[in-house]
């Protein structure tokens, strides 16, 4: 935070076309390394930035102990200045999710859960939503960053029957807190890199919400390459995933 809104010429730079790293990035991934460490030293520490130096660090991570960690979620926001972005750490065991915590420094809003045990946000635990809407009376995201040409139309569809739908804000760790809790039902992305979304599918998941792969197949931080959607309850994702399907 002491970065935000500060940040001088030379300390953002582009990885790839549009893919922006900041020193706020770097240094704060060294920080967040050395605590987790520290909690579980034998855990395998995967950032996203050291990522980008050495990409074989995603290798094998359906096997053994490994803290997955996004240092700034939305640096694209963080680097304009302007909400919202995020802190987002998971930890796996053997491919799955057995904990994660997000946190939004702006509104010091912390979103922790641990498998089979809840989601919890600022310390209350969210209870699973008891009632569904129509799908008229939906509100939710739809990306459309790496979308394939053929969802298109089938995306087109989808807005006209929902309430509303509106583009992300390329911010993971704001948008899965959303649909946790209502504020939007649904979401849905194409690119699902795994310090993206293991933290918030788990999340999600222990609020009663789905976290799932078109077809239905449940997300697994080991398999990160195809589209997911998410939704505050069963019955929405499927009313979501029917229109995707055509």
């Amino acid at each position: 935070m002491p970065r935000y809104r500060r940040l001088a010429v030379g300390e953002v730079e582009e990885k790839s076309p549009g893919d922006l790293v900041t020193i706020a990035d770097q240094e704060a991934e060294r920080i967040i390394a050395q605590g987790l460490k520290a909690i579980r030293p034998a855990a395998r520490f995967i950032g996203e930035e050291a990522c980008s130096r050495d990409p074989s660090l995603l290798d094998n991570l359906a096997s053994g102990s490994a803290w997955i960690v996004d240092p700034i979620d939305g640096t694209g926001n963080y680097a304009a200045g302007r909400p919202p972005f995020a802190l987002m750490a998971a930890l796996i065991e053997d491919g799955e999710t057995v904990a994660s915590c997000i946190l939004d420094p702006i509104e010091d809003r912390l979103a922790a859960a641990e498998r089979n045990c809840g989601a919890w946000l600022d310390g209350a635990r969210i209870a699973p939503a008891s009632a569904s809407p129509e799908l008229r009376a939906m509100t939710g995201i739809v990306s459309d960053f790496s979308r394939p040409p053929a969802m298109v139309s089938r995306v087109a569809a989808l807005a006209a029957q929902v309430a509303e739908a509106v583009p992300t804000r390329r911010c993971a760790g704001d948008e899965y807190p959303l649909v946790a809790t209502g504020a939007r039902h649904f979401a849905l992305y194409w690119r699902t890199l795994v310090w993206d979304h293991a933290p918030g599918v788990l999340f999600l998941q222990e609020a009663g919400g789905v976290a799932a792969r078109l077809d239905g197949r449940p997300y697994r931080a080991a398999d990160a390459t195809e589209a997911i959607l998410l939704a505050q309850t069963p019955a929405i994702w499927e009313q979501v995933a029917e229109v995707l399907r055509g």
